[in-house]
């Protein structure tokens, strides 16, 4: 089951969930918008099986994402829960506008709680902004017995790709 924004709010008073910097004004009826961070990584190419990124830090006049090429950037926001999962999607009016947000990787395991890496791809050009709103993180109860995350992705804070 999915938690509705006034659960949402109920639980960050309550501490079951983290999100920070949190403002009220960002819950939905069935989520919490997010924003993107200040930095972003660029695909370069790949080396001994291994995928080259090169980080900069957005400019604050934007930059225009190149289409069908593989980006990775940040949450702005600290976003976790021991008790709840977690799926990160893209705001669909960035979606209309062709930004595949999470291509592959939407769900938060419960007991993640860090800056969370975001998969972009854009299909024609689009430009974005550091701290813009970029997404949408929705809250889901378990059922049966919970066992934390205990994955290498979960343990990180900055943008990360595979490794």
């Amino acid at each position: 089951m999915i938690l509705t924004g006034s659960k949402i709010k109920k639980s960050i008073k309550d501490k079951s969930i983290y999100i920070h910097p949190f403002s009220d004004s960002m819950v939905n009826p069935n989520s919490y918008n997010y924003h993107l961070g200040e930095k972003i990584k660029v695909y370069k190419g790949h080396e001994k099986e291994r995928a080259i990124f090169e980080e900069i830090v957005i400019p604050q006049e934007g930059m225009v994402l190149e289409p069908h090429m593989l980006y990775l950037a940040s949450t702005m926001e600290h976003i976790g829960s021991d008790i709840y999962a977690m799926s990160l999607i893209g705001k669909s009016s960035l979606g209309r506008l062709g930004l595949f947000l999470q291509v592959s990787a939407n769900l938060g395991h419960t007991g993640s709680s860090h800056r969370w890496t975001l998969e972009l791809v854009a299909a024609k050009k689009i430009k974005i902004f550091p701290k813009m709103l970029i997404g949408q993180v929705s809250f889901w109860i378990n059922t049966g017995k919970i066992e934390k995350n205990k994955g290498t992705f979960a343990n990180f804070s900055t943008i990360r790709e595979s490794i």
